[in-house]
């Protein structure tokens, strides 16, 4: 039996206003500050990873090209290099395409341009190429990955000295 000291003063039983209070406003209260933190810690952490390539060696990735040739990037120490990451299915690597073209002509013999494909279909990264006809060869990575650039999203562009230590990034 509920007695008038167990309920509210609008006479609901106060376990049912508990209940009610929990489930509008704490569930959903709990939910959105797990939320905000994942996110924060997510972004936070993503920043950190992707910052700590530069100012060391070149990681170890090696590239198939779409040619069939295998290019490996601590293979290429003594050459300057840029390397750019991208996918067929990004607009801004499109839109980006005609100026690293135009960069790799330019420095010919002087620097070396590898276009590494991330997370796309070999027919995806085929057609993509058949547009953009790149003067450099690009692929997917055979051995290594994007990852251990610290890339989470393409566009990214590295440039690695002569010695191989990865000196910046842009993205």
């Amino acid at each position: 039996m509920v007695s008038v000291a167990d309920r509210s003063p609008a006479g609901a039983p106060r376990s049912r206003l508990t209940l009610r209070i929990v489930a509008v406003w704490v569930v959903p209260s709990l939910a959105i500050a797990t939320l905000t933190a994942s996110l924060g810690w997510g972004l936070v952490h993503a920043a950190k990873q992707s910052t700590s390539v530069v100012g060391s060696r070149v990681p170890d990735l090696t590239v198939r090209s779409l040619d069939g040739d295998v290019i490996s990037l601590r293979g290429l120490t003594g050459t300057p290099m840029v390397v750019n990451f991208w996918a067929s299915w990004c607009v801004p690597c499109r839109q980006e395409a005609p100026v690293l073209a135009a960069a790799a002509r330019s420095t010919a013999g002087r620097v070396e341009f590898i276009g590494v494909d991330m997370q796309d279909t070999d027919a995806a990264a085929h057609s993509y190429e058949t547009d953009i006809q790149s003067p450099y060869p690009v692929g997917p990575a055979v051995q290594g990955s994007y990852h251990d650039f610290g890339v989470t999203a393409p566009p990214e562009t590295f440039y690695i000295d002569r010695r191989g230590t990865v000196v910046s990034r842009i993205i």
